[in-house]
């Protein structure tokens, strides 16, 4: 959990027409809900293999490391369709790959959590997204406190595995539930304010990390703090 959001290029081109914002909206949405179905199927047929499910158990930072290839390829060919898109999906289900063995942690001890957090996870995009497209705040001041937050949470999460504390998970996954409910708050404002149509892909990587890490903190916290 905790994936770094900040391989990505954080400006982009100013969006001058309410045309432009909802052709970006149109296509960042479309892409990160794709994003999220790959992300599923991956998922999926992770489940149906063992030797996979034990390997990427055995090597998480080598799995780690491979699944953000693909996202760096996304973002050398960002303005190339469709191997954008290509890269895009290819990262997306290797993020599934990686999260696999987590998730069927979580169900071996509570059967049916996960789509609980599934079900959590998308309220919770539904309303803050709705109240970032709503607010006329400008929330450009957070990406600071932000950054400052995801490193802090990084390192907590680093000094949690060394002590093994099931109560520090909790805590944790309560705090990462919060710091990526502000960054979905903030990229979807920046989507709206500082981007342009062509930068759909920056956009899309940017809310499927955010939700992806609240659904993953989401699991935790429900799981009572346990780790896989």
């Amino acid at each position: 959990m905790g994936f770094s959001r900040y391989a990505i290029p954080q400006q982009g081109t100013i969006v001058r027409t309410g045309e432009e914002r909802a052709t970006l909206i149109r296509r960042t949405y479309s892409l990160v809900f794709a994003s999220i179905l790959v992300t599923v199927g991956a998922v999926a047929f992770a489940m149906t293999q063992p030797a996979m499910m034990q390997a990427v158990s055995q090597h998480p930072i080598i799995t780690f490391i491979c699944a953000f290839i693909p996202l760096m390829l996304a973002q050398r060919a960002r303005a190339s369709f469709p191997q954008n898109i290509g890269f895009v999906f290819l990262f997306t289900f290797a993020m599934g790959l990686y999260v696999a063995p987590f998730i069927a942690f979580a169900e071996q001890h509570s059967p049916g959590i996960s789509s609980q957090a599934g079900l959590l996870t998308f309220t919770a995009f539904g309303t803050l997204t709705m109240y970032s497209f709503l607010s006329r705040r400008d929330f450009s001041a957070w990406r600071g406190f932000l950054v400052v937050g995801l490193v802090v949470l990084i390192v907590a999460s680093l000094l949690m595995r060394i002590s093994g504390s099931e109560a520090g998970y909790t805590w944790i996954a309560a705090v990462g539930v919060l710091l990526f409910s502000g960054l979905l708050v903030f990229d979807t404002w920046r989507m709206r304010n500082l981007y342009g149509p062509d930068d759909y892909v920056i956009a899309a990587v940017s809310i499927y990390l955010d939700l992806l890490n609240m659904f993953l903190f989401i699991l935790s916290l429900l799981s009572g703090g346990r780790k896989n």
